[in-house]
């Protein structure tokens, strides 16, 4: 059963019914009004989708990716967006010959097939990681040669420096950012923004590396190992020598549930005090255990971004080969 939602490819469920087999569907109402996917085989569908279909095979891969291509322009954003039948009955489209529509589309389902077969590797590969980091930093598994060595836990002030950050305002980050700087500020959320020194004035520039602590907002921990600043709301740990920065870090994400319990007010405007990581009790191993540690975590996590990195290109190979191939600018031998 699918529904008007793009998440999940907007699989709601399933259902022991069907009204449809081997369809076109596209979102009637909404913010995703519009979008418009193929459904293979039988299929249910909630009542703010449209349906075409063909008994002639024109309801296909191909037929759905150029129909997408044209739905956006018709819909009404007068109050909720809209695309009903009616409009979308009088699009005209582009129709190549049937056997090249099937060549076309079994392109594209080569590419989406590299693509799926590319997130489930990530997944995989960060389950593997969660399940490593788990046991690693909790002490569950202990390396070897470290296993007969005692944990013991302090608070983070004793272990590490705690650090402020600078006066800055978002309004200004945007004015100052820069893609070439080699400063980098950070804000709640995702908000950062590069910049150069001479724009930055009464900053505490800290040129090591650093945990800091969103806590704001969602709350989270960022670690970055280049120059940088952050907003004067946030604060920050470097090392004092006898820790190992990173593993502080990857400790921390670990625990990020017991953080955000402890935020104040409400989930999107949550806030913890400096007492909250301050009093914080963290283990405190060897630094050679930590490195250890760290440089395996590190390892699995540069396979991961390596694997998104190349299901990006993907994508972007897919789509300039959707806009020569669904245009006409190229076409198949068929």
């Amino acid at each position: 059963m699918y529904s008007s939602q793009t998440l999940n490819n907007g699989l709601l469920g399933y259902y022991h019914q069907f009204l449809f087999a081997n369809g076109i569907t596209w979102t009637t109402d909404g913010a995703n009004a519009g979008t418009t996917k193929y459904r293979e085989g039988q299929f249910y569908c909630t009542n703010v989708c449209g349906v075409l279909s063909s008994q002639e095979g024109y309801a296909n891969a191909c037929m759905a990716e150029i129909i997408n291509k044209e739905t956006p322009k018709h819909v009404s954003y007068v109050g909720n967006p809209k695309l009903m039948s009616n409009v979308v009955s009088k699009i005209s489209i582009i129709l190549p010959p049937l056997s090249e529509q099937q060549a076309i589309a079994s392109v594209l389902s080569d590419f989406d097939e590299h693509i799926d077969n590319l997130t489930e590797l990530i997944e995989k590969k960060k389950a593997i990681r969660d399940g490593a980091l788990n046991d690693l930093v909790s002490g569950k598994a202990r390396l070897d040669g470290f296993d007969k060595e005692v944990r013991e836990y302090k608070p983070i002030k004793s272990v590490y420096k705690r650090v402020k950050g600078t006066p800055i305002t978002a309004g200004t980050m945007n004015e100052i950012n820069m893609s070439t700087g080699a400063i980098r500020v950070f804000a709640g959320g995702n908000t950062e923004c590069r910049t150069n020194s001479d724009y930055l004035s009464n900053a505490n520039i800290i040129r090591e590396p650093i945990v800091i602590v969103q806590s704001r907002g969602v709350i989270d921990f960022i670690y970055c190992d280049e120059p940088c600043t952050f907003k004067n709301e946030m604060w920050g740990y470097t090392s004092l020598g006898v820790s190992d920065v990173r593993f502080l870090f990857y400790y921390l994400k670990h625990n990020i549930e017991h953080f955000r319990n402890e935020g104040t007010g409400r989930s999107s405007f949550s806030q913890i005090s400096l007492p909250v990581t301050e009093e914080y009790l963290i283990p405190v191993v060897s630094m050679k255990e930590q490195k250890e540690i760290v440089e395996i975590l590190t390892a699995m996590d540069e396979e991961i971004e390596s694997l998104k990195i190349e299901k990006e290109k993907m994508v972007q190979i897919k789509e300039g080969a959707m806009d020569d191939l669904l245009t006409g600018r190229v076409r198949l031998k068929v």
